[in-house]
Order: structure tokens, then C-alpha cells, then sequence
């Protein structure tokens, strides 16, 4: 499943993101076009997408492939989308919560560069996004992420 969000639902597209879903920002685009809904919906066609929204009549246009998200809280966005079975609460960390990128397995020397990533590295799985040059890993903020959407995730 790809999503496309639109610019309401930025917190949303980073944790479909965690959560290993292929989802593009309307906030990634430059802002200002007045014609802005009518090239998200051309968009969400043209990349076989699902197209996010808060926007009433845009998830109508997108007809069914607009979804209405109803709740300005993140937590309720991501159950809405479980429960109509668009996504599966799991938390997979291989995509770039900035960028969408799809993240590869860091080198040392990435990991030693990072001078964020933690002091002791033992038991952790460090991964690279190339286009932002960002290290992730599973670490307590991962934990934290998997205890908000319900996944179990062990430190």
C-alpha cells in the first residue's frame, strides 16, 4: 500500500514511515499552488497511491482513492487506518521518516561520523538513509514509537 498525504497530516506521513509504508508528503512539494489538490489527486492516480486527507471535498474527489482522515490526533489517524485495513500496526523502521527514502544498512564509517548515535552500539541494527545522510536505529525512541501504535517492540 502507497499513501499520499496532503499538507494536514505531516506527523501521519512520519509514522506510516516508522510503520515501513511508502508515503508521500504534500509537505515535500513547494507551497503557494492554488491548484495544489487537483495535482495531489493527479499524483495519487499516476503512482497508484491512496490519497490522505482532512480535506472533505478532496477526499471526495479522490472518490476511491481519497481517504478522509477524520481526527486531528495521529494516534486515531493510524487506528482509522487500521481499522478500514489499509495498514498493519508494525513498526518497521526501513524508510526514511523525513524522506520516504528506503533506508540500507549503515557502515561503520557512517555509524562512527554520526556523532548522535549512541556511545554503546551493542545489540543495535544502525540503518542509513542516503538522501538526507541521517543514521537510524532501533533504540529507545523506536521503543517509544512501537509502545504509542501498539507493536511490542523490545529495547
Amino acid at each position: 500500500m502507497r499513501f499520499l498525504a496532503d499538507r494536514m497530516l505531516g506527523t501521519l506521513s512520519r509514522y506510516l514511515r516508522f510503520m515501513g509504508y511508502n508515503t508521500v508528503s504534500a509537505n515535500g512539494f513547494a507551497g503557494g499552488n492554488a491548484k495544489e489538490d487537483t495535482f495531489l489527486l493527479a499524483l495519487a492516480s499516476q503512482e497508484d497511491r491512496i490519497l490522505l486527507t482532512r480535506d472533505i471535498e478532496l477526499a471526495a474527489r479522490g472518490k476511491e482513492r481519497g481517504v478522509l482522515i477524520n481526527s486531528d490526533n495521529v494516534m486515531e489517524q493510524v487506528q482509522q487506518l487500521i481499522d478500514r485495513g489499509l495498514i498493519v500496526r508494525r513498526l518497521m523502521m526501513s524508510r526514511c521518516s523525513l524522506c520516504n527514502t528506503e533506508l540500507r544498512e549503515a557502515t561503520a564509517e557512517e555509524i562512527a561520523r554520526a556523532d548522535y548515535a549512541p556511545k554503546n552500539k551493542h545489540g543495535l541494527v544502525f540503518c542509513w538513509c542516503e538522501q538526507c545522510s541521517k543514521l537510524y536505529w532501533n533504540g529507545s525512541h523506536g521503543k517509544h514509537i512501537s509502545d504509542r501504535i501498539g507493536c511490542g517492540l523490545k529495547e
